[in-house]
């Protein structure tokens, strides 16, 4: 069972509804908040999904009088980011890992980017600095290490550096931290639980975007966020979310961000449909033999 807490707004307008989920993490999330507080440039609405608690995450929330919900147990990404969602008072969510540090103008150049834009069809991502490279470098900025948790924090260089770290504006929002409309969220109803706890939830909410007609998946490079790559999923039990993504959609996770969203390519504006060249034709089939077989 969900519980719902909010309270009342002190002063100002709220520009966005920043869902974050956490789980047992109470020490990262602290940082992750303060870092909201002390460098965005306008008043956002902080909603936390707390799963569990047992560190002391909801009594903290509750003395900060953060909106929040919470669950005894963990519930996943999901169904976390659906109930705190649905504490949303602005015309815009945005969503960050708790283990995600904002860097100074990051908000700025989300709103200036929506503005420009003149409608909602749009997915939004801010820029990972990260001090690993992943399968998804293409992406982020990496390998840049400024510490892996609070402990080893190196917060003064990272606050001297971030703005001169070389990368240019990409295709293919879909992971955190990134911001969309709350009416076209509402409108693809959000995260899909039957991807619980969470695995190819973010490229199953990418395609829902894609089906409901939106093209302008951007990754803005000025906007910035440090990212302390402090996995919670080594220990959940994990869905076969590549299986799921495959069999629901019709065509796997890569041949997605390969030919629809050009993942991590230079952004050039609104993204064509796909064109129908031998190369996705091969990527098709090999899906429909993969489904056919029942194959992971």
């Amino acid at each position: 069972m969900i519980e719902y807490y909010s309270y009342p707004k002190t002063s100002g307008k709220r520009v966005f509804s920043v869902l974050i989920p956490t789980w047992n993490n109470l020490d990262m999330l602290k940082l992750c908040v303060e870092s909201i507080r002390r460098h965005s440039e306008y008043e956002h609405q902080i909603i936390l999904h707390i799963n569990e608690g047992s560190d002391g995450s909801k009594k903290w929330a509750e003395e900060q009088r953060l909106d929040h919900t919470f669950s005894k147990e963990n519930t996943g990404i999901c169904l976390g980011m659906n109930a705190a969602a649905a504490l949303a008072k602005t015309d815009y969510i945005a969503y960050l890992n708790d283990d995600m540090y904002v860097l100074p103008r990051w908000d700025r150049y989300l709103r200036e980017e929506i503005e420009g834009i003149g409608h909602d069809y749009f997915f939004l991502s801010a820029t990972t600095i990260e001090p690993r490279i992943t399968r998804t470098n293409q992406c982020n900025i990496a390998p840049y290490n400024y510490g892996d948790g609070p402990s080893n924090f190196d917060e003064k260089r990272l606050l001297a550096e971030f703005a001169d770290l070389p990368k240019a504006d990409w295709n293919g929002a879909t992971w955190p931290p990134n911001v969309v409309s709350r009416r076209i969220w509402n409108l693809v109803g959000g995260y899909s639980i039957e991807f619980s706890p969470g695995m190819y939830s973010d490229p199953d909410f990418s395609m829902k975007l894609w089906q409901l007609g939106v093209r302008y998946f951007k990754g803005l490079a000025k906007s910035r966020v440090y990212h302390f790559m402090s996995k919670s999923t080594g220990r959940i039990n994990k869905n076969n979310g590549s299986k799921q993504f495959l069999h629901k959609w019709g065509l796997t996770n890569s041949t997605f961000s390969r030919f629809y969203l050009k993942r991590g390519s230079d952004f050039e504006g609104p993204l064509p449909d796909p064109e129908e060249n031998l190369a996705l034709k091969i990527a098709r089939m090999k899906s429909k033999i993969k489904i056919m077989l029942n194959l992971p």
